[in-house]
């Protein structure tokens, strides 16, 4: 029955065309976006997932980019403590030659007086941007005193706790990343120590004061020449130690970044998943919906001129 009241094809037709065009609206957006879901509206948990997620990427990578300025402090301390340690293993060879050298001892004071001078150059310009780990704005005052007559450096600070690490040296803690363990939000971080490298330097400092007196006394200048080498090894122990230290902690530092860089890579790759367009199956799409609005049209034309046949019955 044809109807000039209610026109049903023309309804079903029109009903039709606009789901088509709905459709094809929402894949044009996905196409000029990028994304399938770019608003709440589009998918409510996997938006909110999304924003977590990206708010959790750029966290990690602010906290990179604060770790490659502990890596580059770390470094430069590091670099710093394994070139004083280069220069005290000399030091300790130029004891060392002294104990079978009669009558070599000025010289001998004088390259250890410059090696110490090497040193303290050295520790200078051990910092980045002004971060000072190794204790490089201390005044060298020896941790300890060196006996004249038996070459014994004796120390009097914390020094003899811990190897180049007196009460003044503070460990650091170095955020690394972010934690939901527990469903509770927090920070991760490493501990990256500092040391008073100057305490050293100083000891260096005190046994090549005086030397040449103190190794060419006749009575005693062989006891002092033995203790002067085994104090020398044990300072220069220590040095070896923040050396190491420092270089573990750098070490440690690199792996973090490395492991923070994988941690962005799979986030922004899991919220890529849940929210990026497949733009081969967008663009497979939109030339279907063109086809079916191009259809729906036609049908909806098809649908409007039914009355006007009917008109032509009453001629």
């Amino acid at each position: 029955m044809t109807s000039l009241i209610t026109n049903s094809s023309a309804m079903n037709a029109l009903s039709a065309l606009r789901d088509v065009n709905k459709n094809l609206e929402t894949t044009q957006d996905r196409i000029s976006t990028g994304l399938k879901v770019s608003s709440s509206k589009d998918s409510a948990a996997y938006f909110q997932i999304s924003k977590t997620m990206q708010g959790d990427s750029a966290v990690y990578e602010s906290i990179n980019e604060g770790l490659t300025l502990s890596k580059n402090s770390t470094a430069s301390a590091r670099l710093g403590a394994e070139t004083i340690q280069d220069l005290a293993k000399q030091f300790m060879e130029k004891v060392a030659f002294a104990q079978g050298s009669k009558g070599g001892e000025a010289e001998i004071e004088n390259d250890l007086n410059e090696l110490v001078k090497q040193m303290e150059t050295t520790l200078s310009q051990s910092t980045f941007n002004g971060d000072d780990m190794l204790g490089a704005g201390g005044t060298n005052a020896a941790d300890g005193t060196v006996d004249a007559a038996t070459g014994v450096l004796t120390r009097t600070g914390a020094t003899t706790e811990a190897a180049g690490e007196p009460a003044i040296a503070a460990d650091r803690n170095v955020v690394t990343g972010i934690t939901r363990a527990g469903g509770t939000y927090g920070t991760t971080s490493i501990t990256v120590g500092t040391y008073d490298m100057n305490k050293l330097v100083g000891d260096f400092k005190a046994l090549a004061t005086d030397f040449a007196t103190n190794a060419g006394d006749g009575t005693t200048g062989e006891a002092f020449l033995s203790g002067a080498l085994a104090s020398a090894e044990t300072v220069l122990s220590d040095v070896t130690d923040i050396a190491t230290k420092l270089g573990q902690s750098e070490k440690s530092i690199e792996n973090q970044q490395e492991f923070l860089n994988k941690v962005v890579d799979n986030i922004d790759t899991g919220v890529g998943a849940m929210i990026d367009a497949d733009m081969e199956e967008e663009a497979a799409r939109l030339k279907a919906f063109q086809t079916q609005q191009a259809l729906a049209t036609q049908a909806l034309s098809i649908a409007n001129s039914a009355p006007q046949n009917v008109q032509q019955l009453f001629q």
